[in-house]
């Protein structure tokens, strides 16, 4: 009889999971306490939109973005069928070929960056002094530096990015207090909370070079993208077809609207959980566990009990999450901007964005909700806490000095805004940055908008957001568990578990399920331990450092005081 397995959270650890389970043999439930499946990754409908018989209109939490790094998230898409697709799931993904950096009142043509490798060295070093020094104004010493932290990361070992760098911010190592302005503003704070909601003052150093090389390397390999995005939106071309593939063709019972509310243990084994369906709470229980859910969700789970057998449960409520959540806009016209995302570089709120409609050849917008909208404009918010720019009566930016004029605004958090205050603000400052040359976004050409539903706007205020992104805070590894637990039959498989990744994404849920299979794998006595392991990549650098990282490993090794030969990084062995 096939041991029975059931997964907490149904979002890409708790779907992946699932996958890897059932294809080896084991009977596997997944309680999704959403009405659509998906987690984090979901995507939603406009509710009230359709008319007419026209659906919805669609809607995400953000853009999706799928680096050329990702490993792990490519090869279970492959797995996926998709109509005549030879690499299922996978073959709706398409390249975004550039991004644009926007900037306020700047005078000079739009910064296009493309997300390929240069054609030759000497239009690498043109991009690199048309980018940094034409348009940011990164003085030379400035830029040298910046050099010099990464190629002195891409340098070191990974005992010494671990003991060196683990604990210390982005800020701090790069002396960004030291340098110049525009170094503080583009290389320091910008890079972090653009790309991961993250503040230089508080992310790992370690993890910001990480991600910051892997993208790099993305640029810079021939063929490949530093940018991928989905041909439509997110559970009609990846979620669904993955969900009808694990009930059809695997068995999987997928149990939407189910609210895990209490994890039973006894010593060093979970008992059951209890769940909330339908109104009433059942009392469920299989012979291993996967915690899927976001670390905010999971800890107020852990009991004392948990505790005692596994330490490390108790420090998960000492992980930090900031806010990274969507704003959506219909236009009536399409504004493709550029050929993939927008990078607002002097916004107050950190704003990214995506004219998806471009890369939706098989969405007809025409066809859904009224029929009037034609493009869909993606924007991420990704600084929920900096007052946004004062303004006048015109809706023009103004400098603080006139802030207490009389017809002029001041600035306010995106957190303290009401959803009509926090809509027309991200349109304000999108217009900020893109209408210079000629007018890119019109009012007119608005026909309806829409916010993140997890953000909750009670009392008038989005004062909960009910899935926050974790962020890497310098030191923050040693409080990170394994998939592993010490309780013999519970397993993690979320973007906190430590993972090569190393970052909240899809890549690192689906990374950390994948071990966390693995390590049921290594504890089942049945005939599924004999089947093939998960799959589990590591981040790949440049081999013309292997030997120099050797040799740095040997002098860490053999001169630090510090080291006293543990392990670093992700576990003992792939998958653990």
């Amino acid at each position: 009889m096939s041991e029975s397995v059931l997964i907490i959270g149904g979002g890409v650890g708790g779907l992946t999971a699932a996958h890897e389970l059932a294809e080896r043999g084991f009977k596997v439930t997944v309680l999704e306490r959403w009405t659509v499946p998906g987690g984090k990754a979901r995507s939603i409908q406009a509710k009230g939109t359709g008319r007419d018989g026209r659906p919805d209109l669609p809607a995400e939490h953000g853009f999706r973005f799928f680096p050329g790094f990702y490993k792990h998230v490519p090869d279970t898409m492959r797995r996926i069928p998709f109509g005549t697709n030879a690499d299922g799931v996978f073959g709706n993904l398409t390249s975004s070929p550039d991004a644009e950096v926007a900037r306020v009142a700047v005078s000079e043509r739009p910064m296009i960056l493309p997300c390929h490798r240069p054609d030759s060295v000497q239009d690498f070093v043109d991009l690199f002094n048309d980018v940094f020094r034409s348009h940011l104004g990164i003085p030379e010493a400035d830029m040298a530096h910046f050099v010099h932290l990464v190629l002195s990361f891409l340098s070191m070992c990974d005992e010494r990015r671990y003991d060196e760098l683990e604990t210390k911010s982005w800020w701090e190592h790069s002396d960004a207090a030291n340098r110049s302005p525009q170094f503080r503003a583009y290389l320091a704070a910008g890079l972090t909370r653009t790309l991961v909601a993250a503040r230089a003052e508080e992310i790992s150093a370690r993890t910001a070079l990480t991600i910051l090389v892997q993208l790099l390397i993305d640029m810079s390999e021939h063929g490949q993208s530093a940018d991928r995005v989905l041909r439509g939106p997110t559970n009609e071309v990846w979620i669904e077809p993955w969900l009808d593939h694990l009930r059809s063709n695997l068995g999987v019972d997928y149990v939407m609207g189910a609210t895990v509310v209490a994890i039973k243990a006894d010593g060093p084994r979970i008992t059951g959980v209890d769940v909330k369906i339908d109104g009433s709470t059942k009392h469920l229980t299989a012979d291993w566990y996967v915690a899927a859910v976001p670390v905010e969700a999971l800890a107020p789970l852990v009991s004392q009990s948990m505790k005692v057998a596994d330490p490390i449960l108790g420090s998960l409520g000492q992980m930090r999450t900031r806010w990274m959540n969507g704003v959506m806009f219909y236009l009536r016209e399409a504004v493709p901007v550029v050929k993939g995302h927008v990078l607002y570089l002097d916004s107050q709120w950190a704003l990214t964005s995506i004219s998806q409609g471009q890369f939706w050849p098989d969405v007809n917008l025409g066809e859904r909700g009224n029929g009037d909208a034609r493009d869909l404009i993606s924007v991420d918010v990704s600084d929920w806490e900096s007052l946004s720019p004062c303004r006048n009566a015109a809706g023009q930016s103004v400098d603080d000095a006139h802030r207490n004029d009389p017809g002029v605004r001041p600035g306010k958090r995106a957190m303290d805004c009401s959803a009509k205050e926090l809509v027309e603000e991200v349109w304000l400052q999108m217009q900020d940055h893109l209408n210079h040359h000629t007018v890119v976004l019109h009012d007119e050409d608005r026909v309806g908008s829409f916010v993140d539903p997890d953000i909750r706007i009670e009392g008038g205020n989005p004062d909960v957001n009910a899935e926050p992104l974790l962020i890497n805070t310098a030191g923050s590894w040693p409080l990170r568990p394994s998939a592993g637990t010490a309780i013999h039959n519970l397993v993690l498989a979320s973007d906190y578990v430590r993972t090569y990744t190393d970052l909240a994404t899809m890549e690192g849920a689906n990374e950390a399920a994948r071990r966390a299979v693995n390590a049921i794998l290594d504890r089942t006595t049945s005939s599924a331990s004999h089947t093939e392991r998960c799959g589990i990549w590591p981040l790949v650098e440049p081999a013309i450092f292997k030997h120099v990282k050797d040799v740095d490993r040997f002098l860490f090794r053999h001169l630090s005081a510090q080291y006293d030969g543990d392990a670093v990084g992700p576990g003992p062995g792939p998958g653990r």
